[in-house]
């Protein structure tokens, strides 16, 4: 042989050993598929007993080592009949969101295989290498003789290298603890976010969960160091079919993971809605006293804060858990309002008349018995949207009801909010409706500063939170709730929760929770609430460490908006305005905390003029933040 065909031929062996790509058995024909950058790099392999299984590398480094791919009844005793490969790069605007537009940039390989002893029945596995990641699926095709399929159990698992540690937490509402890969207290719910002992940052996660169970993450007890698939129930779906994506996430920083979270939309199919004119994000306070005198207060107050919609809270139409309670009209809980003076039609009109929309919050109890009742009536009343309350997750049952229950929503202009324990899997790319969901620990239970700072980079991957942020509810504010026992109080600064709005992405945007109009005495640091947005242009993750710091920069227009926060700690940051365009100066605002303020909330403002060369001192105080509103100097 030829020196330098010798050599390489020598190159392309070691980089198949550093890839973990040379263990035995057969490997899939045209060898491993990488990025478009070249960085992400998997290999499939079909063991001795036709078994597939996988590995994955990033820059060269092991992020996964041979880990199990196929679903019950198809994990072992198959041919690979053929594979076809696939390369995209497209780029798309959403109606709304991180940035105003996507780029879909990857290369595929379609794997088909056969079962050796029913040839004709096949299995197809789809892989895409993203340079931000890794994502596949499992496709049957129309070669069974009953074109049903039922799915017991997932077979993927996740064998991650020694040392790994895992941002784990056994529900959607729950604090995160970092742990080993070993004694959990259960299952991890999605995203999953990994640090890996060589310096890579990894989330494992699921997209396009709609007709489907959702499927959590517990560690595979046959395998040390290995994560496996734990589905809700069994799922039996009419063929040709596929199976959501599951996806692997991958960077060498945290904060580009959070960057790179354009991968669950691109995962899911495009937008279903013509016409998405009536699909208007914005922020929104919740109306607490549910009577008519109340609600128009909040109108008023939303009008000169500059948010774009009240909501109706549980108890408009009376208990929400009572099975009697009719959501078609209105009786207000005597426990919430025992005056029972609400009006709405009279609010509706008022609210109309001074451009403020409409949320009403609906309970799962009525939702499943009256949905197909109220979604006409809703739209007659001019209701802009609809909150969905203590909704059934998890099943494939509720999965499907669920997602149905947004499409219908959408045929009658009502957007859609989804509360207590669902968490996206990028379906709002599809049914943009869908502009906010809870699944977080947020102010409803008045989490530390700590868990904020981890929030980013673990449950914001997968989209948009309804944190519910707060500003008054503080006993230095509200006396009463000092001596109130058990009280729900604030344990952040005020500059932490202004720089959240920035922070945190929600379309839909709850400003205010637990406060009432009567609270504010319109501190000027308010008026960064008014300005800033809930939908952006484009998106920075300037700097961050998990469970530690964040800065996030985004852009609206021409503006840009920079919020800060610091866990249980005090620190010193220094936010770099290298984001901004060169040559262009800005006029920064900046929103922070400071003992020594006037102002009762402890918040001063200052204005600097800065350009892409200028470099922000940031000192947070423990639990603290900083908010900035840079517009272009004219």
């Amino acid at each position: 042989m030829h020196m330098k065909s010798l050599f390489i031929s020598y190159r392309r062996i070691l980089f198949l050993m550093l890839a973990g790509l040379s263990a035995p058995g057969i490997w899939a024909q045209k060898g491993p598929l990488a990025s478009p950058d070249g960085k992400v790099v998997f290999g499939l392999q079909l063991n001795d007993n036709g078994s597939p299984a996988y590995r994955l590398t990033y820059e060269k480094k092991a992020v996964l080592l041979s880990s199990s791919l196929g679903v019950d009844g198809w994990a072992d005793g198959l041919d690979l009949k053929d594979t076809r490969s696939v390369r995209n790069n497209t780029d798309w605007k959403p109606v709304y969101g991180e940035r105003s537009v996507i780029r879909d940039h990857y290369n595929a390989r379609i794997y088909t295989f056969g079962k050796k002893e029913v040839p004709s029945q096949q299995l197809q596995i789809e892989v895409r290498a993203y340079n931000e990641g890794l994502a596949f699926r499992y496709l049957f095709k129309d070669s069974f003789p009953d074109k049903r399929l039922r799915i017991e159990k997932d077979l993927t698992t996740f064998q991650l290298p020694e040392g790994t540690l895992a941002w784990f937490a056994g529900r959607a509402q729950a604090a995160y603890q970092l742990l080993p890969l070993n004694k959990w207290p259960g299952e991890a719910e999605r995203p999953l976010t990994l640090q890996l002992r060589n310096g890579l940052y990894a989330a494992l996660a699921g997209a396009g969960v709609v007709d489907y169970c959702r499927t959590k993450f517990v560690l595979d007890a046959r395998k040390p160091n290995t994560i496996a698939c734990a589905m809700f129930d069994a799922v039996e779906r009419s063929i040709p079919f596929s199976t959501p994506w599951r996806m692997i996430l991958l960077a060498e920083k945290p904060g580009a993971l959070l960057e790179n979270n354009d991968l669950f939309l691109n995962l899911n199919p495009p937008n279903e809605i013509a016409n998405t004119s009536w699909i208007r994000p914005g922020k929104v306070m919740r109306e607490i006293t549910l009577s008519t005198s109340g609600a128009k207060k909040l109108v008023d107050f939303a009008v000169k804060r500059h948010l774009q919609y009240i909501h109706f809270d549980a108890g408009w139409y009376g208990h929400e858990y009572d099975s009697a309670a009719d959501a078609s009209r209105v009786n207000v809980d005597p426990l919430r309002n025992p005056v029972n003076e609400l009006n709405m039609e009279d609010v509706i009109r008022y609210a109309r008349q001074r451009g403020i929309g409409v949320f009403l919050y609906v309970n799962q109890i009525a939702l499943a018995k009256q949905l197909d009742q109220l979604l006409p009536l809703y739209h007659q009343w001019g209701i802009a949207g609809i909150k969905f309350g203590f909704v059934n997750v998890g099943s494939y049952r509720w999965t499907r009801w669920l997602h149905e229950a947004v499409k219908k929503c959408a045929r009658y202009q009502l957007m859609v909010d989804i509360h207590d324990e669902y968490r996206p899997t990028g379906f709002s790319r599809t049914y943009p409706n869908l502009l906010t969901q809870e699944g977080v620990r947020g102010n409803e239970e008045m989490p530390d500063a700590t868990n904020n700072t981890i929030l980013p980079f673990t449950r914001f991957l997968c989209g948009p939170a309804d944190y519910t942020i707060c500003y008054y509810h503080r006993p230095e504010l509200k006396p009463s709730l000092a001596k109130t026992q058990n009280a729900r109080v604030l344990k952040t600064t005020s500059a932490h929760q202004i720089a959240l709005s920035v922070v945190y992405y929600s379309p839909l945007q709850f400003m205010y929770w637990y406060d009432r109009p009567e609270d504010s005495r319109d501190e000027p640091e308010l008026e960064f609430f008014d300005r800033v947005p809930t939908v952006w242009d484009d998106t920075r993750v300037l700097d961050g460490a998990i469970g530690q710091y964040v800065t996030v920069a985004r852009r609206s227009k021409k503006d840009w908006f920079v919020g800060s926060i610091t866990n249980n700690d005090a620190r010193k940051l220094r936010i770099s305005c290298s984001f901004l365009p060169p040559g262009k100066k800005y006029r920064a605002k900046i929103y922070y905390d400071d003992p020594a303020s006037p102002v009762r909330t402890r918040v001063s403002i200052k204005q600097v003029v800065v350009d892409a060369a200028s470099v922000i001192d940031t000192p947070l105080p423990a639990s603290g933040g900083q908010a900035i509103w840079l517009q272009p100097v004219k």
